[in-house]
């Protein structure tokens, strides 16, 4: 015997069966089926909410990626364009020519022969060697390789922006919770105080003390809700995400990646990639002062109206050479072009080197740095909330003042802030020494 269970009013699931046999009992049956509900609705909502989302978003709405992805495409294309200039050419020419002399007046007809017409279909094919070919294809996939390189490092860009933005709203919904947690103690707290006031245990004027902190820290709240807001709306911006609703950010977990190797990087590949170019240009220059020949073939009819009509179908067949002799040393020019590029070209490349170890260095000093506050922070608080906990105890028995209650919350709210925004502090450190890493 089976029993079927149909959950209608579920919202976000139309309808759904459970099939129970007779040694399962119905009860059992619906608490399990509400466990999967709930627990598939959990993951679907947190697809939402993690740093890998707003990358994947942010990297699929950029406009900026697309282009580069077209303009690597259209490189491809060129390519293609220059494999097929080297194929044999085919073309149909025809014209037409009627020049009459009429009574002794016109074009002389030794030069327009009056009346011709002609109708020929050519073929040519270039002789020009594969390493020249070669090469051209070479320059333009140096181009394509540029682009793509470019593409990596605005996607490296953007993974930072996304991530720093994400980062600063995390570290904006940590205030937000624990502003929370503390004004609900701290008006948990103010009950029991007033009922102390009333009962003489304490002035009216400690508890108008307290009650301002409390108001205070209210503000304190209302703050950082508008600030988690406005920090959650810039990150979908940065996305490309046309969304209000705000949701509970997961922890982003970042750190520190591998450093490869500087010629691996992406900073650093654009400059082989110039250096390649520059050595490819110099061959290209060497085979435009190379012989270069051609060879062609046609066939079809050509006349000029001059019996009998019908011999005037035929063929040609030639071939072509040009070779440069003199060009006025216009080659050894191009050469210091060439070689004034690539000592810029070295010039960058060492400067960078040396910036991007430093960059490296400082921020792997000020992360170990920050670390090292962190503790320092973390001690401080733990001795912070003791005292907070301790006072709490000693005021619902009357021996505290309230002035030290609200100094001892003060030197918490303090400390626990600090260590927020060193926490966030250091995962933005992270979050830029990964930008270099890739």
């Amino acid at each position: 015997m089976r029993y079927r269970v149909t959950r209608k009013d579920i919202p976000a699931l139309r309808w759904c069966t459970v099939l129970i046999d007779d040694f399962m009992p119905i009860k059992t049956a619906l608490v399990l089926l509400a466990i999967l509900l709930l627990t598939g609705r959990f993951f679907a909502s947190a697809q939402n909410n993690t740093l890998q989302f707003y990358q994947e978003q942010a990297l699929k709405n950029s406009p900026l990626l697309k282009d580069y992805q077209n303009q690597y495409a259209s490189f491809k294309l060129d390519s293609l364009g220059i494999k097929a200039r080297y194929k044999p050419q085919v073309g149909l020419n025809s014209s037409g020519v009627f020049a009459p002399v009429i009574h002794g007046y016109g074009y002389d007809g030794s030069i327009t022969n009056i009346q011709t017409l002609s109708g020929v279909v050519g073929a040519n094919q270039s002789l020009d060697s594969k390493s020249y070919i070669k090469a051209q294809l070479k320059m333009l996939g140096l181009a394509a390789d540029s682009i793509n390189n470019t593409r990596n490092i605005s996607e490296q860009d953007l993974n930072r922006s996304v991530t720093g933005q994400y980062i600063t709203a995390y570290g904006s919904l940590q205030q937000l919770e624990f502003n929370q947690s503390v004004n609900q103690l701290l008006f948990k707290e103010e009950k029991i105080l007033k009922a102390l006031t009333r009962s003489n245990v304490y002035r009216q004027s400690d508890y108008l003390t307290f009650l301002v902190t409390l108001q205070q820290q209210s503000l304190q709240l209302s703050q950082s809700r508008i600030q988690f807001q406005n920090d959650f709306a810039m990150l979908n911006y940065l996305a490309g995400i046309e969304d209000t609703t705000t949701v509970k950010l997961q922890n982003p977990r970042i750190e520190v990646s591998i450093k490869p190797q500087i010629t691996n990087s992406i900073f650093f590949k654009q400059y082989s990639l110039d250096s390649i170019r520059l050595v490819n240009s110099r061959k290209i220059i060497d085979f435009s002062y190379r012989p270069r020949a051609s060879i062609f073939a046609d066939g079809g009819y050509n006349t000029g109206f001059i019996a009998p009509f019908a011999h005037n179908f035929g063929t040609s067949a030639g071939f072509s050479l040009t070779m440069p002799i003199y060009d006025g040393r216009r080659r050894k020019l191009q050469y210091k072009k060439l070689d004034m590029e690539e000592n810029t070209r070295q010039n960058y490349r060492a400067f960078f080197t040396r910036q991007y170890n430093q960059q490296i260095a400082l921020l792997q000093q000020q992360i170990s740095g920050n670390e090292g506050l962190i503790k320092q922070i973390t001690e401080q608080l733990k001795y912070s909330e003791r005292l907070v906990t301790v006072d709490f105890e000693l005021m619902q028995t009357g021996d505290l003042r309230v002035a030290d209650l609200v100094l001892a919350i003060n030197n918490y709210l303090l400390a626990r802030n600090q260590l927020t925004l060193n926490q966030i502090n250091g995962l933005q450190l992270i979050n830029q020494l990964n930008y270099w890493k890739k």
